[in-house]
């Protein structure tokens, strides 16, 4: 069964570093960003290095995405929803196969958003409907509660 998340699944909190997410003081969380146009992906990588992320690879589609994800072992996988080649929900599944612990954002416009499937091995940790505010962006890297959950109190 899937299920069509709401736009305000992203969770109060606050803005983490690199170390919040991976655990590791000192150490910097690594991250892969995977998305079909050079632009989204610019966009991604700079929000990413923003909050302290290591960009270890980029991919335009799955295949590539799931090479990198094997050879570098990323804490943290950011997905556009709208690849081309391709879809996210197998990307995720493959990603936690080689690294189990990987937290994955996914980012999908608002006027698409996409059906989450239920399986939690397939969903991703944080659902971003475009546009959205850095400080979104910022709350998504926190772990917390799986997207398409209601959000968080402060």
């Amino acid at each position: 069964m899937m299920s069509t998340p709401s736009s305000g699944e992203v969770r109060a909190g606050y803005a983490p570093s690199a170390e919040t997410v991976n655990g590791n003081v000192g150490s910097p969380a690594s991250a892969i960003v995977v998305a079909g146009d050079e632009e989204t992906r610019v966009l991604l990588r700079g929000l990413l290095r923003l909050h302290h992320f290591r960009v270890d690879g980029e991919a335009e589609g799955a295949t590539q995405a799931v090479e990198l994800v094997r050879l570098h072992r990323p804490t943290l996988l950011v997905v556009d929803a709208t690849l081309a080649e391709g879809s996210s929900t197998p990307l995720v599944a493959q990603a936690r196969g080689f690294v189990p612990g990987i937290r994955v954002i996914l980012v999908a416009p608002a006027s698409r958003p996409p059906a989450l499937p239920n399986d939690p091995i397939q969903r991703p940790d944080a659902l971003l409907l475009r546009p959205f505010r850095i400080r979104q962006f910022a709350e998504a890297l926190v772990p917390g509660p799986p997207a398409g959950n209601p959000p968080r109190s402060t």
